[in-house]
């Protein structure tokens, strides 16, 4: 006995037969899609009219994200903008440092423990202008309890002056690039990079290795994620240690678990052979809701967080130069070793100087040892113009843009950080299609918010916060946004055999929706309403999860 679905519309995104009426489902993959004759020809089967109503199309892909976004929730929110945690409230945004001063100081008084660290996240200080945060701001929250502050783009840290103690910090002599100093010669407080962020952060509440054992966090996320229609969703830099992945795979195999999760290791705390051995160790554990074995390597930082490495002329304001994340015969040697091993790579690359250094790599490595569909991918390649559009396809790689960085950041790209001709041609979805390189697009939950749908309106609309059109000839059309969210992102995972489309064969995984993306007026392609999700022929009402 299998199960027919009958919707008001079947999105299939499989070119051979676009809509159907049915889907029928058997052990947790697609029999195939049709009418209620045709697939009736299968057997004895059951008919479930509850989606009569409405729409499915595939299980909704975000191929950059983090679990973080579930863990981040138990600290205080800081953002600029509105916000709904994993149980449906919305936060209000933040609109200035002394808001997210006193909204850190309702948390402080509420804590017990005094040596309990304060956390928060999604302080975005470019909003304000030209005021930085410092630890002197943090200190008037509290003087002798450590308190940490992630910025929205995860490349960027503050603290008070007790966490720099706990970490050794407080005091003269420090010479990093990413531990500015103040007028009084010692850290600011914040601080950039993984190096300096991750000595500081176990003592401020951002231990990366304690959150990726977090297991009610990894359950918030995937609530999130039936709430927003994915079915699969990355964890784009995870440290795996053991005791996090034997949770992983615990949680992931409950049979009320709604989504699958692909994890990558993250280059760091090992060496370049050590990470890609760990990363093959990892693969041979994966299941069909654990998939594990990739590896995610870092360029550069954030552009909004003036770390990113930009080619010249460099920041619109001045700026000095960003930070480099990788040694370049590091990123060598890993990517030929990921070539040798079968290990998929992912790259952050926002800046398009850090772009050029891996294409310029990628392409002396392929000269030495062949690479056959290898799909590594680069993620944000944010500034990325046509000619390296044109490299990136002749290299095989994938790129995963980043267009809600238009809504959010698109008025301060214009004006402060890469000027009006580039934040105009940033998230170039059009010249990537245009030059035939692989496109998916994503929201690197948490920096802004789990929701495909979402992103797929930024790369349709290109609409800045203030209504601004930011780049009108590099806006797709909705078929190729939410391909980018499907099929697109599933490409660069190399899960297209499996996901992404509804057809004979693939796993049973769907977003239900409320309405018809087909329908609705481009401009409203956000507002569209998610019921829930099926994964692997299990439902998930959104409201009773």
């Amino acid at each position: 006995m299998f199960t027919i679905y009958e919707a008001r519309k079947i999105l299939t995104m499989n070119p051979a037969r676009p809509l159907a009426s049915h889907v029928a489902v058997r052990d947790g993959r697609i029999l195939g899609t049709g009418s209620i004759e045709e697939l009736a020809g299968w057997g004895a089967h059951r008919l479930d009219r509850r989606f009569a109503d409405k729409v499915l199309m595939p299980g909704l892909v975000e191929g950059h994200c983090h679990v973080s976004e579930g863990v981040f929730w138990r600290s205080v929110y800081c953002g600029y903008f509105d916000r709904m945690d994993p149980d449906g409230r919305i936060w209000p945004g933040l609109k200035s440092i002394a808001a997210v001063l006193a909204r850190l100081g309702e948390a402080e008084a509420a804590l017990d423990d005094p040596d309990m660290p304060l956390s928060g996240w999604a302080l975005d200080p470019i909003y304000f202008g030209s005021r930085r945060v410092d630890r002197h701001d943090l200190d008037r929250v509290s003087a002798t309890r450590p308190i940490g502050v992630m910025h929205a783009s995860g490349h960027i840290l503050n603290v008070n002056s007790r966490a720099l103690e706990l970490a050794g910090f407080l005091r003269p002599g420090i010479s990093h690039p990413g531990i500015p100093l103040g007028e009084d010669g010692l850290p600011s407080g914040e601080l950039k990079g993984p190096d300096a962020m991750m000595a500081v952060g176990r003592h401020a509440g951002f231990d990366r290795e304690a959150q990726a054992s977090d297991e009610p966090g990894l359950r918030q996320f995937a609530r999130l994620c039936v709430r927003k229609g994915v079915t699969t969703a990355t964890d784009l830099a995870n440290l795996l240690p053991d005791e996090a992945v034997d949770m992983m795979l615990r949680v992931t195999g409950e049979d009320g678990f709604p989504v699958r999760i692909v994890p990558f290791r993250r280059f760091h705390g090992l060496g370049v052979v050590d990470l890609i051995r760990r990363a093959g160790e990892l693969k041979a554990r994966s299941s069909d809701r654990l998939r594990l074995g990739g590896v995610k390597l870092f360029a550069d930082g954030s552009i909004q967080g003036f770390s990113a490495r930009l080619r010249w002329p460099g920041y619109y304001g001045g700026q000095p130069n960003g930070l480099w994340y990788i040694a370049p015969e590091q990123l060598a040697e890993a990517l030929e070793l990921a070539l040798a091993g079968g290990i998929m790579v992912h790259i952050h690359t926002n800046g398009d100087e850090a772009t050029e250094l891996v294409l310029d790599t990628m392409e002396m490595v392929l000269r030495r040892r062949t690479g056959p569909d290898h799909r590594f991918t680069l993620q944000h390649c944010q500034l990325a113009d046509a000619a390296q559009f044109r490299r990136i396809r002749a290299l095989g790689f994938c790129v995963n843009l980043f267009p809600n960085h238009h809504y959010y950041w698109g008025e301060q790209h214009y004006a402060m950080t890469v000027g009006p001709e580039r934040a105009t041609r940033m998230n170039a979805c059009a010249s990537a299609l245009a030059s035939g390189v692989p496109l998916a697009i994503h929201s690197d939950a948490p920096v802004t918010p789990l929701a495909p749908l979402f992103t797929a309106w930024c790369a349709v609309n290109r609409l800045s916060a203030a209504g601004r059109v930011m780049g009108a000839a590099e806006r797709i059309g909705v078929a190729e946004a939410l391909r980018a969210i499907t099929l697109g992102a599933a490409y660069t995972l190399k899960l297209d055999g499996e996901i992404g489309s509804i057809e004979c064969g693939k796993r049973a995984d769907f977003a239900v929706l409320e309405d018809d993306p087909e329908e609705m007026p481009p401009e409203q392609l956000k507002d569209i309403r998610v019921w829930g999700t099926i994964q692997g022929g299990r439902v998930f009402d959104a409201a009773a999860i």
